[in-house]
């Protein structure tokens, strides 16, 4: 049982359900926050919403409405308390520009999510259990 907080951002309510499962399916018990655009996800970070969380992990998509995942990565670099989350940039995207962009402006990792359900459980397995079990976080 993985006792960790997740933000999830993800403006694509099928992903984030799918992703919701997936991290379940996985052992993942503990609380999922999940922001529907880049302005929600920087608004949950700093307390302007009513909520101000320290997550351990962000999953973070590229194409985001109001703010993209990039312009997020760079606010989440810039900030003291979260300059040290690990961000995984979760997209759809293979666009050799993206991933350069994403890594350029500090993205842990990138993946591209599978298309197959299976393989999307097992994906998010991975993750999970990289950036809870085997990486040293600060």
């Amino acid at each position: 049982m993985i006792k960790q907080l997740i933000l999830l951002v993800e403006d694509n309510p099928d992903d984030e359900a799918l992703a919701i499962l997936a991290l379940r399916e996985n052992g993942f018990t503990s609380d999922i926050v999940v922001a529907h655009d880049g302005e929600e996800a920087l608004e949950i970070l700093t307390g302007s919403k009513n909520i101000k969380i320290r997550p351990d992990l962000i999953l973070l998509d590229l194409k985001l409405p109001k703010l993209s995942g990039i312009e997020v990565l760079k606010h989440i670099r810039e900030q003291a308390e979260t300059k040290h989350t690990p961000v995984v940039m979760l997209t759809t995207s293979l666009e050799d520009a993206d991933i350069a962009n994403s890594y350029d402006n500090g993205a842990n990792s990138y993946i591209r999510k599978p298309v197959n359900y299976n393989d999307f459980v097992e994906q998010l397995g991975y993750v999970i259990k990289y950036w809870f079990i085997c990486n040293k976080a600060i």
